[in-house]
Formats: C-alpha cells, structure tokens, sequence
C-alpha cells in the first residue's frame, strides 16, 4: 500500500504564523500584500519573520534570500524550495 505523502507547507499554516509575527489581522496577509508597502512591515519585523520561519521549518535563509521574503506569495515559493531541496 503506497502511503500519500503529508504537504511540506501550508500556505495557510504560512499566513497564520507571518500574521502573528507581524501583530496583524489575518485576512490582512493576502498573497500579494506586500509587507513592507501594505502591512508596514520594518526592517527588524522583517528579519523577526525570517527567524521565526527559519526555526519553525527547520531552514535556513542565504542573506541573498531574505529579499524575497517580500509577501506571502513569494515567502511561501521560497519556503516550498527549500523545503522539498532538503
């Protein structure tokens, strides 16, 4: 019997975390809502998220990376690569 592999990410789960890292309403983490132009998002509220994904997926982020933890569209791409090049 061929057992169905769980998902590495949920895109959901995603939203749920950035949301609470970030002090911000949930439904306010719409796929492309930039952090830092639509959600205000700071250089260290940045890197506060990079941590928390970093330990919460057990990844890490190249500095090179970081950049393109601009929305959660492009977070979760990044995340999904990561995740299934381990």
């Amino acid at each position: 019997m061929t057992r169905i592999a769980e998902p590495l990410l949920d895109k959901e789960d995603l939203r749920r975390t950035v949301a609470a890292v970030l002090d911000v309403d949930v439904n306010d983490v719409t796929d492309d809502a930039s952090f830092v132009d639509d959600l205000e998002v700071d250089s260290l509220m940045a890197l506060e998220v990079v941590v928390v994904l970093e330990k919460k997926y057990g990844v890490r982020l190249r500095e090179s990376e970081l950049k393109q933890v601009s929305c959660l569209s492009r977070a979760y791409q990044l995340m999904h690569d990561k995740l299934t090049a381990a």
